[in-house]
């Protein structure tokens, strides 16, 4: 099996290879409702989250969202 290096809001991670974008959302523990993920400075539609796969040296920020007042 092979594996990729990606970086996760400045966080080194080690994935394996076709790994899509949701897995990792769902893996890292975020509410996918209530996040905005950008890939190396692209933001990404929520309905391209499962068949965007992740690639060596990809780097994602995730935003979430707070409700408040």
């Amino acid at each position: 099996m092979e594996f990729v290096k990606i970086t996760v809001n400045g966080e080194i991670y080690s994935v394996k290879n076709e790994t899509t974008l949701i897995e990792v959302v769902r893996d890292r523990g975020f509410d996918e409702k209530r996040i905005a993920v950008e890939i190396n400075g692209e933001i990404v539609p929520k309905a391209s989250y499962s068949e965007t796969l992740l690639k060596e040296g990809d780097s994602l920020e995730v935003v979430s969202f707070v409700g408040g007042g």
